[in-house]
């Protein structure tokens, strides 16, 4: 049998913790956890991130994943989501008659997976899918705030965008209450005027919170009453999925 690196094993050990933290970490919390002194935590923790491994929150000194490893880690879960909420992003899509998405929880933002849009018209909803949009604007984000358990809502940077944005704290926690206690969210041109949004939480068979799924378009053909019967008429047929 081969000797064990321990080094190598010491960074693996390093990395494991950091990839199994639901939060980030500090340098003194893995050294209590591994029982790994100061010095070699500290030699440990620079070759991690000069290899990009890990790397620092902001300009803070707590440690989180890169976001090279983040992307390789989450690519195979990604695709299966889209794989298994295509069926119903067409049934959305024919039920409503507008563009169709299903949102995930990105970096304090909402990362649009898959969107079906089978119309005929002439101007189309943009491609959006891969882009990321300013998560307390949009349906599918305050979905996400709401039916999202591990949210910290005071890192949500609460941008103005225009005169409909939520910017205050007290009054996005009314508003994720109240998403609550429908099961659907509305955005109504609270990140670009003439757009809106619908969307209800979408979970796994285990009961577990995946992302948002609903449908985006022109304020012309869908006012607030036209929101609210298609966030109903989502909700129900999401159901069957769970």
């Amino acid at each position: 049998m081969q000797r064990q690196n321990k080094s190598l094993s010491k960074g693996l050990s390093v990395l494991k913790e950091v990839m199994t933290s639901n939060k980030p970490l500090t340098a003194n919390t893995l050294c209590q956890k591994l029982q790994i002194d100061k010095s070699t935590m500290s030699r440990l923790i620079t070759t991690l991130m000069t290899e990009e491994f890990i790397e620092y929150k902001g300009n803070t000194k707590e440690i989180i994943l890169s976001d090279i490893v983040r992307k390789i880690i989450h690519k195979d879960d990604r695709e299966k989501i889209v794989q298994k909420t295509t069926a119903l992003l067409d049934e959305i899509f024919y039920l409503t008659e507008e563009c169709a998405y299903i949102g995930i929880f990105d970096n304090n933002a909402v990362l649009y997976l898959n969107q079906v849009d089978k119309s005929k018209r002439v101007l189309k909803t943009r491609d959006s899918v891969g882009l990321h949009a300013p998560i307390h604007t949009n349906g599918f984000g305050k979905a996400i705030l709401a039916f999202k358990e591990d949210i910290d809502l005071e890192t949500i940077e609460l941008k103005k965008f225009t005169p409909n944005t939520i910017t205050s704290i007290s009054k996005l926690k009314k508003e994720l209450d109240l998403i609550k206690q429908r099961g659907y969210a509305i955005g109504n041109e609270e990140h670009e005027f003439g757009l809106c949004s619908v969307a209800v939480p979408y979970f796994n068979k285990k009961g577990q919170f995946v992302g948002t799924v609903g449908v985006s378009g022109l304020t012309v053909r869908m006012d607030e009453r036209k929101l609210h019967e298609y966030g109903q008429k989502i909700l129900k047929l999401v159901n069957p999925y769970v």
